[in-house]
C-alpha cells in the first residue's frame, strides 16, 4: 500500500524543484523518493517490455502457427469426411470408368488389324466421293504405355466429299484420329487434293489388356 500511495503522490510533486544535477549516479539511495518512484516505475516498464518482446511475442507467433495448423487439420478433416460419405459413389465411378476404359482397349487394333483398318479407311474416301493418290504407313511413333500407328493419306475431291470422309472416319468401330490437314487446291478441275496423317492406337507389348 505504501508504493501505491507514493506513486499517487507523483502527481502531486513539482518536478521543477527538483536539480538533477544534484543527483549522485553513485549514490541512487541518496536520491529524493519521487525520483526512486520514478526510476523504479522506469525499470519496471522496461521489465515488462523485453518481457513481452523476448517471450510473450515468441509465444504470440506459436499461437498463430497453431491456429493455422489447426484450421489446415480442419480442412483436412472435412475434406476426408466428404470423401468417406460419398466412398461408395467413388467406387461406383471407377467401375464405371473401368468398364469405359476396357471398351476403348477393345478399340485399340492389333497388328493383325491394321490392314483391315486401311481397307475400312480406303472403303470411306471411296464411299464420300474422293480418289485416293496414296495411302501408306509410316513409322511407329512409341509412347509411355502405347504406340501410335500414323497413316498418310493423300486423296482428291471436293471440300464437301472431304468433311464427309472426316464424318465417316470419325464413325469407325476402331480408334482413328486425324492430324496435320494441307489441303492444295487444283486451278484446273477445281477439285482439293488433301494430305491427312491418320493416326490409330496399340498397346505395347505386355502392357495390360
Amino acid at each position: 500500500m505504501a508504493i501505491l500511495d507514493r506513486i499517487k503522490n507523483l502527481g502531486k510533486i513539482d518536478f521543477s524543484k527538483i536539480d538533477l544535477n544534484d543527483l549522485d549516479l553513485d549514490n541512487i539511495g541518496s536520491w529524493p523518493m519521487p525520483i526512486k518512484v520514478l526510476l523504479a516505475l522506469l525499470l519496471f516498464a522496461a521489465l515488462l517490455g523485453s518481457g513481452y518482446w523476448f517471450y510473450l511475442k515468441e509465444m504470440e507467433l506459436e499461437l498463430e502457427t497453431a491456429a493455422r495448423q489447426e484450421q489446415q487439420l480442419k480442412e483436412s478433416f472435412s475434406a476426408k469426411s466428404f470423401q468417406a460419405a460419398n466412398l461408395e459413389q467413388y467406387r461406383q465411378q471407377m467401375k464405371e470408368m473401368e468398364e469405359s476404359f476396357g471398351t476403348l482397349l477393345q478399340q485399340l487394333p492389333k497388328d493383325t488389324e491394321v490392314p483391315g483398318l486401311l481397307e475400312d479407311i480406303t472403303h470411306t474416301g471411296l464411299g464420300s466421293g474422293l480418289e485416293f493418290q496414296s495411302i501408306r504407313l509410316l513409322p511407329e511413333v512409341k509412347r509411355e504405355i502405347y504406340i501410335e500407328l500414323p497413316i498418310e493419306i493423300v486423296v482428291t475431291g471436293s471440300y464437301h466429299d472431304l468433311g464427309s470422309f472426316v464424318s465417316g472416319v470419325a464413325a469407325l468401330p476402331r480408334i482413328v484420329t486425324l492430324h496435320d490437314f494441307s489441303l492444295r487446291p487444283d486451278s484446273n478441275s477445281g477439285l482439293l487434293t488433301a494430305r491427312i496423317i491418320a493416326k490409330t492406337y496399340r498397346y505395347k507389348d505386355g502392357a495390360a489388356q
